[in-house]
């Protein structure tokens, strides 16, 4: 179906004067289109970062430390262990091999006693 409109109008992007022939056209080609589209979606994307950014400050997430959970048990694992007193997994391993601390077997885990890693300083 073709119109015989023609009507004259702006470029929404670009400003250039055109002939519209329907009446909902708003851009004078393709080009104009595609480019209006993606400063749009860029906007956007910039205005979204903005506001997560103010609202992480406005908000700001707790400082988490493992070694304040680990504080408040009395049963650690040997990752736990190793986390609290700063040294690697490897190394509690081998203080168990040699019998400095006694682990017992729970599940797949090994399990140690809180008061094994305090009485290792107090000796």
């Amino acid at each position: 179906m073709s119109t015989n409109l023609h009507i004259p109008k702006n470029c929404q992007y670009c400003g250039n004067l055109f002939t519209a022939r329907t009446t909902t056209t708003r851009y004078c080609s393709h080009k104009c289109n595609s480019r209006h589209y993606k400063q749009i979606k860029r906007e956007e994307k910039v205005k979204g970062t903005l506001q997560e950014t103010t609202r992480q400050q406005a908000n700001p997430k707790p400082e988490f430390s493992p070694t304040d959970t680990l504080a408040n048990k009395d049963f650690l694992s040997i990752t736990d262990a190793s986390k609290l007193i700063g040294v690697s997994r490897w190394t509690i391993q081998r203080m168990i091999k040699r019998g400095q601390l006694k682990a017992v077997p729970f599940g797949r885990k090994h399990i140690l006693a809180r008061h094994q890693i305090e009485n290792l300083f107090n000796q």
